[in-house]
Order: C-alpha cells, then sequence, then structure tokens
C-alpha cells in the first residue's frame, strides 16, 4: 500500500471516530478514500473473478489504537461489501489467537488454538485476516485452488466427483443460532455446485466428520476417501501456496474458490509476543 492510500485510511478513522461511530456501525459512503477507493475496487474484481485472492502490505498498526484499528479495517470491509457476523453473539470482527481450546474436540473451531488447521472455506464470500502480531515460531498461512482441486479429482479420481458434488450436513460449531456446538446446518450442502455457470466451493472436513458423528451416520467408506482427498491435494506442494505473515498485512480470500489453512505455532514462552489476527467475514453485494 501506498502512503497516501494509508494516510486516506487514518484520515477516514479519524473522521467515522468523531461522529462516535463504532467498527461496523457505517458504510463507505461514511468512509471516503480517495485515494484508495480504485484500488479497492480491483481488489473485489480480483476476488471475484480473479485469482480467488489478495495480500495487502504496509498498514501501520502499531501507530494506531485499538479501537481506531478496529473502524480501519471495518472501513476497509464496507468497501468491499457488507460484513457479516461470525457466530451467535454477533461479532464481526473476532480475534484469532491462543485462547486454550483444543481443535481435536468435536464443535470446536480452530482460530483459538495453536494447532495446525486443515484446509478448509468459511462461511462468508470473502475471508480477511489483519496480522496485528506475529508468532514467535510457525502459522505460516496455506492456501489453495479449489478450481485446481476439482480438476485433479476429475483427471485421477473422477469416482469421488458425485460424492463431492452431493450433499453433507456440517457441524456449524457455534456459528449458527442457538450458538450450540452441536448445532448442524438445516440443509445439506455439496462440497462443489455450481451457481451461474461458475463451480464453486464449501469444504470443511472437520465440520463434516463432526456432524456425521454427532449424528451417529457414518461417512461411506467412499465419502471419507473423496473428502480426504480434498485435504491432501490442498495441502500438495505443487498446488499449495504458502504466506508467511508480516505484522501489517491482511490477507483477503474468496471463500468459494480458495480453501485455506494454518501450520501450528508457538508463541513467545516469555509472553512478549502473541500472535493475533483479525479476522473478518464479508459478502460481496453481487456474490455467491
Amino acid at each position: 500500500m501506498t502512503q497516501p492510500e494509508i494516510a486516506g485510511l487514518e484520515s477516514a478513522t479519524e473522521t467515522v471516530y468523531a461522529l462516535g461511530l463504532g467498527p461496523c456501525e457505517f458504510d463507505s459512503e461514511a468512509f471516503p478514500l480517495p485515494a484508495f477507493a480504485g484500488r479497492l475496487a480491483a481488489v473485489r474484481d480480483e476476488l471475484e473473478n480473479g485469482r480467488g485472492f489478495v495480500l495487502l502490505r504496509g498498514l501501520s498498526v502499531d501507530r494506531l489504537e485499538y479501537d481506531h484499528l478496529l473502524l480501519l479495517y471495518s472501513g476497509i470491509g464496507a468497501h468491499l461489501g457488507r460484513v457479516i457476523t461470525q457466530n451467535s453473539r454477533g461479532d464481526r470482527i473476532v480475534r484469532v489467537t491462543v485462547r486454550g481450546d483444543d481443535y481435536a474436540t468435536t464443535g470446536v473451531r480452530g482460530h483459538g488454538s495453536r494447532a495446525a488447521i486443515r484446509p478448509h472455506g468459511d462461511s462468508a464470500d470473502l475471508v480477511g485476516l489483519l496480522c496485528v502480531e506475529t508468532a514467535a515460531r510457525g502459522g505460516k498461512s496455506i492456501i489453495a485452488s479449489a478450481m485446481t482441486i476439482y480438476n485433479e479429482i476429475l483427471a485421477h479420481h473422477p469416482e469421488y466427483l458425485e460424492v463431492l458434488c452431493g450433499e453433507f450436513r456440517i457441524n456449524l460449531a457455534g456459528k449458527g443460532r442457538t450458538g450450540r456446538a452441536d448445532e448442524l446446518s438445516h440443509r445439506r450442502i455439496p462440497v462443489f455446485s455450481y451457481y451461474r455457470g461458475r463451480l464453486s466451493c464449501r469444504f470443511n472436513q472437520k465440520q463434516i466428520e463432526d456432524a456425521a458423528a454427532i449424528m451417529d451416520a457414518p461417512l461411506t467408506r467412499l465419502e471419507r476417501e473423496a473428502i480426504e482427498c480434498v485435504s491432501v491435494l490442498a495441502l500438495r506442494p505443487d498446488i499449495r501456496f504458502d504466506m508467511r505473515f508480516e505484522t501489517g498485512d491482511l490477507q483477503l480470500l474468496n471463500n468459494h474458490c480458495i480453501l485455506h489453512a494454518r501450520e501450528a505455532y508457538e508463541d513467545d514462552p516469555a509472553g512478549k509476543r502473541r500472535r493475533l489476527l483479525l479476522r473478518m467475514w464479508i459478502n460481496l453485494l453481487d456474490g455467491r
């Protein structure tokens, strides 16, 4: 990002702060970005019609008070689309940092642990991850094209596609209306489907497996092999693309065509460095 773009973001942040507005309480008109709006429009097009991922680098997060940082971040979100809630509490910006959660437990989401997180997509058109503090070790982000994975399966394991284009219940893991860890999706959801002629993906192996366990309805051998194949391909060296976050990085992904994962990480044992990302879910106004 250029200095004029960053200066414009900080100026707009001061404007909404002076008006007494909180994060996600304003739209793009209340957060004018004359030097940056054009770039954000290009970013939005790249996310929906291009590669499906963008990394913006250079935000001066250490110069901003935390409440100002939340305003700035939600201002970017307002220019990309509609920022939506991520859980039954209504949180629109979620702190991704260690809370001691056990990711291996049914119904537990991975963002509160240091564990490696398997390839998946989130429940929105876009997911943004703003890096406030890096880990002492590890924590590398891994992304992969769901379209490439589909084509690899089509070429080498076409027998899996009927299963993957079928439908699975998924465990909502606290994101549903009740907030309960064992609440399931009300409908069955395909891993791969078409929308307006575009191949789209909705995949989370852990949530599919957790739902099967909650329903006491074991997956068939073919279903297990098919969903495992998606995860394996997403981590294959010639398909995956690795990103190491730096402070001030903003990673934006289209969940319909990009799967993301994370390596396990460690924080500074002396407590001087604790990994912190701020996650935002955004629905495009004309998105899928």
